[in-house]
Protein backbone atom coordinates (compact mmCIF):
# COMPACT_ATOMS: atom_id res chain seq x y z
CA UNK A 1 0.00 0.00 0.00
CA UNK A 2 3.31 2.21 0.64
CA UNK A 3 4.27 1.72 -2.75
CA UNK A 4 0.94 2.56 -4.41
CA UNK A 5 1.05 5.69 -2.58
CA UNK A 6 4.10 6.73 -3.70
CA UNK A 7 3.74 6.12 -7.31
CA UNK A 8 0.16 7.90 -6.77
CA UNK A 9 0.74 11.52 -9.15
CA UNK A 10 -0.57 14.34 -7.84
CA UNK A 11 -4.10 15.71 -8.81
CA UNK A 12 -4.18 18.55 -10.85
CA UNK A 13 -5.89 20.92 -8.22
CA UNK A 14 -2.65 19.75 -5.99
CA UNK A 15 -0.55 21.18 -8.82
CA UNK A 16 -2.45 24.07 -9.37
CA UNK A 17 -2.52 24.73 -5.62
CA UNK A 18 1.80 24.51 -5.68
CA UNK A 19 2.31 27.43 -8.32
CA UNK A 20 -0.39 29.92 -6.65
CA UNK A 21 0.37 31.73 -3.27
CA UNK A 22 -1.84 32.17 -0.60
CA UNK A 23 -4.22 34.87 -2.93
CA UNK A 24 -4.44 32.59 -5.29
CA UNK A 25 -2.23 34.41 -8.05
CA UNK A 26 0.84 32.96 -9.76
CA UNK A 27 4.46 33.39 -7.49
CA UNK A 28 6.31 34.11 -11.45
CA UNK A 29 3.75 37.07 -11.85
CA UNK A 30 6.25 39.18 -9.40
CA UNK A 31 9.01 37.78 -10.85
CA UNK A 32 8.01 38.09 -14.36
CA UNK A 33 7.25 42.29 -13.76
CA UNK A 34 10.59 41.80 -12.17
CA UNK A 35 12.51 41.30 -15.09
CA UNK A 36 10.34 43.48 -17.62
CA UNK A 37 11.72 46.45 -14.88
CA UNK A 38 15.23 45.80 -14.91
CA UNK A 39 15.43 45.61 -18.80
CA UNK A 40 13.34 48.68 -19.01
CA UNK A 41 16.50 50.48 -16.46
CA UNK A 42 19.07 48.75 -18.48
CA UNK A 43 22.59 50.17 -17.33
CA UNK A 44 22.79 50.22 -21.12
CA UNK A 45 19.92 52.07 -22.07
CA UNK A 46 20.11 55.92 -23.24
CA UNK A 47 17.68 57.05 -20.43
CA UNK A 48 19.60 55.98 -17.23
CA UNK A 49 23.37 56.48 -16.96
CA UNK A 50 24.22 58.39 -20.29
CA UNK A 51 25.36 54.76 -22.26
CA UNK A 52 24.20 53.77 -25.54
CA UNK A 53 24.21 50.57 -27.10
CA UNK A 54 24.67 51.93 -30.42
CA UNK A 55 28.15 52.86 -31.87
CA UNK A 56 27.02 55.46 -33.69
CA UNK A 57 27.89 59.64 -33.16
CA UNK A 58 27.31 60.65 -30.18
CA UNK A 59 26.95 57.68 -28.26
CA UNK A 60 29.15 57.16 -25.11
CA UNK A 61 30.56 54.02 -24.58
CA UNK A 62 32.08 52.48 -20.80
CA UNK A 63 35.01 52.14 -22.22
CA UNK A 64 37.53 53.51 -24.56
CA UNK A 65 37.31 52.28 -28.42
CA UNK A 66 40.62 50.75 -29.94
CA UNK A 67 42.07 52.12 -33.18
CA UNK A 68 41.81 50.01 -36.46
CA UNK A 69 45.61 50.13 -37.04
CA UNK A 70 48.16 50.23 -34.65
CA UNK A 71 51.03 52.95 -34.77
CA UNK A 72 53.97 53.20 -32.79
CA UNK A 73 53.92 56.96 -31.87
CA UNK A 74 58.37 56.86 -31.60
CA UNK A 75 58.79 55.55 -34.88
CA UNK A 76 60.40 57.68 -36.55
CA UNK A 77 58.67 59.08 -40.20
CA UNK A 78 60.63 58.97 -43.31
CA UNK A 79 59.36 61.08 -46.11
CA UNK A 80 60.95 60.30 -49.39
CA UNK A 81 63.22 63.77 -50.55
CA UNK A 82 62.08 65.32 -53.70
CA UNK A 83 63.68 64.35 -57.06
CA UNK A 84 65.87 67.74 -58.23
CA UNK A 85 64.96 69.12 -61.27
CA UNK A 86 68.48 68.36 -63.23
CA UNK A 87 66.64 68.99 -66.52
CA UNK A 88 66.01 65.73 -67.59
CA UNK A 89 62.79 63.77 -68.43
CA UNK A 90 61.84 60.12 -68.21
CA UNK A 91 62.76 58.35 -71.82
CA UNK A 92 58.35 57.56 -72.14
CA UNK A 93 57.31 61.28 -71.47
CA UNK A 94 60.28 62.47 -74.37
CA UNK A 95 58.68 59.32 -77.08
CA UNK A 96 54.93 60.96 -76.01
CA UNK A 97 56.21 64.36 -76.23
CA UNK A 98 57.49 64.02 -79.47
CA UNK A 99 54.19 62.80 -80.92
CA UNK A 100 54.98 59.25 -81.61
CA UNK A 101 52.62 57.71 -79.14
CA UNK A 102 51.17 57.87 -75.56
CA UNK A 103 53.49 57.20 -72.25
CA UNK A 104 51.55 53.26 -71.70
CA UNK A 105 52.61 52.62 -75.42
CA UNK A 106 56.31 54.40 -75.28
CA UNK A 107 56.82 51.72 -72.27
CA UNK A 108 55.58 48.63 -74.48
CA UNK A 109 58.14 50.03 -76.93
CA UNK A 110 61.17 50.26 -74.28
CA UNK A 111 60.24 46.99 -73.17
CA UNK A 112 60.39 45.39 -76.44
CA UNK A 113 64.10 46.65 -77.05
CA UNK A 114 62.51 49.18 -79.98
CA UNK A 115 64.42 52.16 -78.10
CA UNK A 116 67.65 53.60 -78.53
CA UNK A 117 69.69 56.29 -76.74
CA UNK A 118 72.94 57.58 -78.24
CA UNK A 119 73.16 54.44 -79.92
CA UNK A 120 72.31 52.10 -76.46
CA UNK A 121 69.27 50.22 -76.60
CA UNK A 122 67.41 51.06 -73.30
CA UNK A 123 65.38 48.44 -71.91
CA UNK A 124 64.66 49.75 -68.42
CA UNK A 125 61.43 51.58 -67.29
CA UNK A 126 62.07 54.84 -65.57
CA UNK A 127 65.64 56.12 -67.36
CA UNK A 128 65.79 59.69 -68.12
CA UNK A 129 67.14 61.54 -71.19
CA UNK A 130 68.49 65.07 -72.15
CA UNK A 131 66.77 66.98 -74.70
CA UNK A 132 70.22 66.30 -76.35
CA UNK A 133 70.39 62.51 -76.32
CA UNK A 134 69.71 61.43 -79.70
CA UNK A 135 66.69 59.43 -79.35
CA UNK A 136 65.37 56.41 -82.02
CA UNK A 137 62.91 54.62 -81.93
CA UNK A 138 62.49 51.50 -84.62
CA UNK A 139 65.78 52.83 -86.13
CA UNK A 140 64.13 56.41 -86.40
CA UNK A 141 65.08 59.50 -84.87
CA UNK A 142 62.61 61.70 -83.24
CA UNK A 143 62.95 65.19 -81.52
CA UNK A 144 61.43 66.03 -78.19
CA UNK A 145 58.91 69.02 -79.72
CA UNK A 146 57.60 71.84 -78.13
CA UNK A 147 53.53 71.01 -77.06
CA UNK A 148 51.24 72.60 -79.60
CA UNK A 149 47.30 72.60 -79.37
CA UNK A 150 45.10 74.09 -82.26
CA UNK A 151 40.99 74.30 -82.75
CA UNK A 152 39.79 74.34 -85.79
CA UNK A 153 35.96 75.01 -86.91
CA UNK A 154 36.41 72.09 -89.80
CA UNK A 155 34.22 73.27 -92.92
CA UNK A 156 32.73 70.24 -95.27
CA UNK A 157 34.60 68.29 -97.63
CA UNK A 158 37.80 67.85 -95.81
CA UNK A 159 39.19 64.60 -94.49
CA UNK A 160 40.04 64.40 -91.21
CA UNK A 161 43.86 62.70 -92.15
CA UNK A 162 47.80 63.93 -92.12
CA UNK A 163 47.65 62.84 -95.70
CA UNK A 164 44.91 61.42 -98.39
CA UNK A 165 46.72 58.50 -100.96
CA UNK A 166 43.15 59.52 -103.24
CA UNK A 167 44.67 63.61 -103.43
CA UNK A 168 41.29 64.49 -101.63
CA UNK A 169 41.28 67.79 -99.31
CA UNK A 170 42.61 67.41 -95.70
CA UNK A 171 42.37 69.07 -92.73
CA UNK A 172 46.44 69.78 -92.75
CA UNK A 173 45.50 71.64 -95.47
CA UNK A 174 43.75 74.21 -93.88
CA UNK A 175 46.54 74.42 -91.03
CA UNK A 176 48.83 75.23 -93.76
CA UNK A 177 53.09 74.35 -92.62
CA UNK A 178 53.99 74.85 -88.51
CA UNK A 179 57.42 74.71 -87.24
CA UNK A 180 56.13 71.59 -84.91
CA UNK A 181 54.19 69.08 -86.11
CA UNK A 182 50.66 68.42 -85.06
CA UNK A 183 47.72 65.84 -86.11
CA UNK A 184 43.96 65.76 -85.77
CA UNK A 185 42.47 64.61 -82.41
CA UNK A 186 40.10 61.91 -83.87
CA UNK A 187 37.87 61.90 -86.52
CA UNK A 188 34.94 63.46 -88.00
CA UNK A 189 34.27 62.07 -91.65
CA UNK A 190 34.23 64.34 -94.74
CA UNK A 191 30.41 65.51 -94.77
CA UNK A 192 30.81 66.72 -91.19
CA UNK A 193 31.72 70.13 -89.99
CA UNK A 194 32.21 72.02 -86.45
CA UNK A 195 35.18 71.82 -83.45
CA UNK A 196 38.21 69.24 -84.28
CA UNK A 197 41.02 69.88 -82.17
CA UNK A 198 44.88 69.05 -83.19
CA UNK A 199 47.73 68.36 -81.07
CA UNK A 200 51.19 66.71 -81.05
CA UNK A 201 50.78 65.59 -77.68
CA UNK A 202 50.22 62.05 -77.28
CA UNK A 203 48.94 61.64 -73.39
CA UNK A 204 46.33 64.20 -74.24
CA UNK A 205 45.27 62.41 -77.41
CA UNK A 206 44.87 59.01 -76.02
CA UNK A 207 42.69 60.24 -73.14
CA UNK A 208 40.43 62.61 -75.30
CA UNK A 209 39.92 59.85 -77.47
CA UNK A 210 39.66 56.61 -75.79
CA UNK A 211 36.03 55.91 -75.08
CA UNK A 212 36.78 54.69 -71.46
CA UNK A 213 37.33 58.27 -70.37
CA UNK A 214 34.03 58.90 -71.56
CA UNK A 215 34.60 62.43 -72.90
CA UNK A 216 31.71 64.31 -73.63
CA UNK A 217 30.38 65.43 -77.53
CA UNK A 218 27.84 67.65 -78.87
CA UNK A 219 26.42 67.10 -81.97
CA UNK A 220 23.46 69.27 -84.28
CA UNK A 221 21.67 66.60 -86.36
CA UNK A 222 19.61 67.80 -89.35
CA UNK A 223 17.51 65.14 -90.99
CA UNK A 224 15.35 64.75 -93.93
CA UNK A 225 11.88 64.70 -92.26
CA UNK A 226 10.26 64.96 -88.40
CA UNK A 227 11.79 62.84 -86.02
CA UNK A 228 9.20 62.10 -83.34
CA UNK A 229 9.59 62.07 -79.50
CA UNK A 230 9.03 58.24 -79.43
CA UNK A 231 12.44 57.79 -81.99
CA UNK A 232 13.98 60.20 -79.34
CA UNK A 233 13.51 57.89 -76.71
CA UNK A 234 14.69 54.82 -77.87
CA UNK A 235 17.42 57.04 -78.94
CA UNK A 236 18.20 57.47 -75.41
CA UNK A 237 17.50 53.74 -73.82
CA UNK A 238 18.90 52.44 -76.88
CA UNK A 239 19.64 50.05 -80.07
CA UNK A 240 21.64 47.57 -81.40
CA UNK A 241 23.51 48.33 -84.58
CA UNK A 242 25.49 45.96 -86.36
CA UNK A 243 28.38 46.32 -84.59
CA UNK A 244 27.29 46.41 -80.81
CA UNK A 245 24.67 48.27 -78.64
CA UNK A 246 24.96 51.96 -78.67
CA UNK A 247 22.54 54.82 -76.73
CA UNK A 248 22.75 58.37 -76.08
CA UNK A 249 23.79 60.30 -72.95
CA UNK A 250 21.10 63.23 -74.49
CA UNK A 251 19.09 63.59 -76.97
CA UNK A 252 16.48 66.04 -77.81
CA UNK A 253 14.92 69.16 -80.25
CA UNK A 254 17.07 71.79 -80.38
CA UNK A 255 15.98 75.27 -78.72
CA UNK A 256 12.02 75.14 -78.68
CA UNK A 257 11.41 72.26 -80.66
CA UNK A 258 9.86 74.08 -83.29
CA UNK A 259 11.64 72.76 -86.25
CA UNK A 260 11.39 68.48 -85.62
CA UNK A 261 14.19 67.74 -88.33
CA UNK A 262 16.56 69.62 -85.95
CA UNK A 263 18.19 67.48 -83.00
CA UNK A 264 20.88 67.86 -80.49
CA UNK A 265 22.64 64.70 -79.39
CA UNK A 266 25.41 64.20 -76.41
CA UNK A 267 27.27 61.11 -77.03
CA UNK A 268 31.20 59.87 -76.05
CA UNK A 269 31.05 56.97 -77.99
CA UNK A 270 34.03 57.04 -81.20
CA UNK A 271 32.92 54.43 -83.12
CA UNK A 272 32.86 55.87 -87.02
CA UNK A 273 30.12 57.83 -88.07
CA UNK A 274 28.23 56.49 -84.67
CA UNK A 275 25.59 59.85 -85.03
CA UNK A 276 24.50 58.87 -88.94
CA UNK A 277 24.12 55.31 -88.44
CA UNK A 278 22.05 55.76 -85.52
CA UNK A 279 19.48 58.20 -87.33
CA UNK A 280 19.76 55.88 -90.75
CA UNK A 281 18.90 52.78 -88.32
CA UNK A 282 15.80 54.23 -87.92
CA UNK A 283 15.07 55.32 -90.71
CA UNK A 284 16.81 59.05 -91.38
CA UNK A 285 18.97 60.36 -93.80
CA UNK A 286 21.58 62.95 -91.79
CA UNK A 287 21.31 65.90 -94.16
CA UNK A 288 23.57 68.02 -91.86
CA UNK A 289 26.17 67.02 -89.25
CA UNK A 290 27.82 69.85 -87.11
CA UNK A 291 29.50 69.04 -84.08
CA UNK A 292 28.92 72.03 -81.40
CA UNK A 293 31.09 70.39 -78.25
CA UNK A 294 34.08 68.79 -77.76
CA UNK A 295 35.51 68.45 -74.52
CA UNK A 296 34.71 71.67 -73.32
CA UNK A 297 35.53 73.65 -76.38
CA UNK A 298 33.35 75.13 -78.79
CA UNK A 299 33.66 77.08 -81.94
CA UNK A 300 32.57 80.34 -80.69
CA UNK A 301 33.92 83.44 -82.79
CA UNK A 302 35.59 80.89 -85.40
CA UNK A 303 34.29 81.05 -88.74
CA UNK A 304 34.39 77.63 -91.37
CA UNK A 305 37.93 76.62 -91.72
CA UNK A 306 39.30 78.89 -89.29
CA UNK A 307 42.00 78.40 -86.33
CA UNK A 308 43.33 79.26 -83.24
CA UNK A 309 45.80 78.32 -80.68
CA UNK A 310 44.16 77.28 -77.70
CA UNK A 311 44.45 79.68 -74.56
CA UNK A 312 47.04 78.31 -71.23
CA UNK A 313 43.66 77.93 -69.37
CA UNK A 314 42.08 75.69 -71.87
CA UNK A 315 44.81 73.44 -72.10
CA UNK A 316 45.03 73.60 -68.07
CA UNK A 317 41.48 72.66 -68.62
CA UNK A 318 41.97 69.52 -70.82
CA UNK A 319 44.96 68.22 -68.89
CA UNK A 320 42.59 68.14 -65.75
CA UNK A 321 40.45 65.84 -67.04
CA UNK A 322 39.43 62.88 -65.34
CA UNK A 323 41.49 60.28 -66.26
Amino acid sequence: MENRKRNDKPKATDRKKSFTNDKGKSKFADKKKSFSKSSEQSDFSENKKGYSSRSGEGSKLPFKRKPLTKTDPNKPVIKTPKRVDDGTMRLNRYIANAGVCSRREADTLILSGAVAVNGVVVTELGSRVNEDDKVTVGNESIKHEQKVYILMNKPKNFITSVSDPQGRKTVMQLVGKMKHRVYPVGRLDRDTTGVLMFTNDGDLTKKLTHPRYGIKKIYQVTTDKNVPQIHLNQIAEGIELEDGWIKADAVNYVGKGDDRREIGIEIHSGKNRIVRRIFEHLGYVVVKLDRVYFAGLTKKDLSRGQWRYLSEDEVNFLKMLPK
